[in-house]
């Protein structure tokens, strides 16, 4: 199924003919009004003009989140006083980043959804249970807006409450859930703690996990919990929020929306590009946005692209699964560790729970704790102690460090209802 089969299926040099006029008019826009991006041609000693192919692209220059920082709150608008809405970043760590939005940004960003929910099989008849935080997060009312766009009834749950989440699921009969895959593994164990199986008890038949990195083990994890599918998908504030990329129903990677977004995979270090298929920083350029266009902006997420054709018969390339964030690469004892390696280890064990917290400590430790399953302990401590030298060797051949792991009682961890937080650091080095 297609909600603009016209867009999704076209040829790609038609594709790439369309990107290109759109660069040229965006490019041409942010020349004539963002003072930080006349600043930026300047140093360059680049002309809007001379953007004559895709490949002249990488004459432009990077923005970085920090860039978006220094030039808030209102520095990269375009079109002041046509903006409908306003989200911001958390500002956790330091100054958040303002995103504007006009009307027709917003109509286009509920379009996108409304192309990605179609593609998974999502039909007016549905009923999406919205669990993401409503508010300056992009996540929900990005998704909420596209899914009344596509015709389907619309629960504004937000997070948490698991209680009301469940009173809705079963006395609306939700058919889709959108939420953080932490909170989707929490209420699968909560439904299981009251006796709720949902393939009997629930009208669940597809979720959509997003807004926090996850690996392909918590997916199967989720699918089999609520019994049924999982889609995985990509977006972030930044770009309008969910709905950059998404699964169709081959689940083979995710559709770039490439009539809206300009992607190029670099090096981290050092910027180039990288082939199709290798690792590297996506970076995206928006093609279609009026209030705050953004040119080569720096996600920090590690992907790589996918350029075989898929067996849906759109042509908008993919990238494979979100597998960690150049900056949130920890360094233990002088070894490079991603948190996704660590998660994809431990949703592979069947004998441990769902919840895991990383904890650094001391000169340059690493403990690992991590929760049994329900069913994880038999009451044999030698069962205990081999599970536990198991989980240490496998994570050793993961991360090519050796962690400590510290085996809990289910439902001992802290539990987050929004994002997940999975590494505490308390080291002093």
């Amino acid at each position: 199924m297609f909600w603009d089969q016209e867009i999704e299926t076209m040829k790609r040099r038609s594709l790439e003919r369309l990107q290109l006029k759109r660069l040229q008019d965006t490019v041409k826009r942010v020349g004539q009004h963002v003072p930080f991006y006349q600043q930026k041609f300047t140093e360059l000693n680049l002309k809007p003009s001379t953007i004559k192919t895709l490949a002249d692209a990488r004459r432009l220059p990077f923005t970085t989140s920090a860039d978006l920082r220094a030039t808030y709150p209102a520095g990269m608008v375009a079109t002041p006083g046509k903006a409908l809405r306003l989200h911001t970043s958390s500002g956790t760590t330091g100054k958040p980043k303002a995103l504007f939005f006009s009307k027709r940004d917003l109509n286009q960003s509920a379009d996108l959804i409304a192309r990605s929910l179609v593609a998974t099989g999502v039909t007016t008849k549905d009923i999406l249970q919205n669990m993401m935080t409503y508010g300056l997060f992009t996540g929900a009312l990005v998704m909420h807006y596209g899914a009344e766009k596509l015709g389907m009834l619309v629960i504004p749950a937000g997070p948490g409450n698991s209680e009301k989440q469940l009173l809705l699921m079963q006395d609306f009969r939700s058919t889709v859930f959108h939420t953080t895959p932490s909170y989707a593994l929490y209420f699968a164990d909560f439904l299981e703690s009251r006796g709720i199986d949902p393939r009997k008890h629930l009208s669940l038949r597809k979720g959509f996990v997003g807004a926090e990195p996850y690996t392909e083990e918590t997916r199967r994890k989720i699918e089999k919990a609520f019994g049924i599918d999982v889609y995985n998908s990509y977006g972030l504030s930044e770009m309008n929020g969910p709905g950059v990329a998404f699964e169709c129903e081959c689940k083979q990677g995710m559709h770039l929306w490439e009539d809206n977004f300009l992607m190029e995979i670099v090096d981290p270090k050092t910027g180039e590009p990288v082939p199709d298929g290798k690792p590297g920083e996506l970076v995206l350029t928006t093609l279609c946005r009026e209030a705050m266009p953004i040119l080569r902006y720096r996600t920090r997420d590690i992907t790589s692209i996918v350029s075989e054709p898929c067996a849906c018969g759109r042509t908008h390339r993919r990238i494979q699964r979100i597998t960690g964030r150049s900056d949130d690469m920890l360094i233990v004892r002088g070894v490079n560790v991603y948190p996704q390696q660590i998660e994809r280890v431990l949703m592979g064990m069947p004998e441990l729970g769902r919840n895991y917290l990383i904890v650094l400590d001391g000169l340059d430790e690493m403990t690992i704790k991590v929760e049994l399953a329900e069913a994880g302990f038999d009451g044999q401590v030698d069962h205990l102690v081999h599970l536990e030298h198991s989980i240490v060797e496998k994570l050793r051949a993961e991360i090519l460090t050796k962690p400590k792991v510290e085996l809990v009682p289910p439902g001992s961890l802290p539990v987050s209802e929004g994002k997940a937080k999975r590494v505490v650091d308390k080291r002093h080095i």
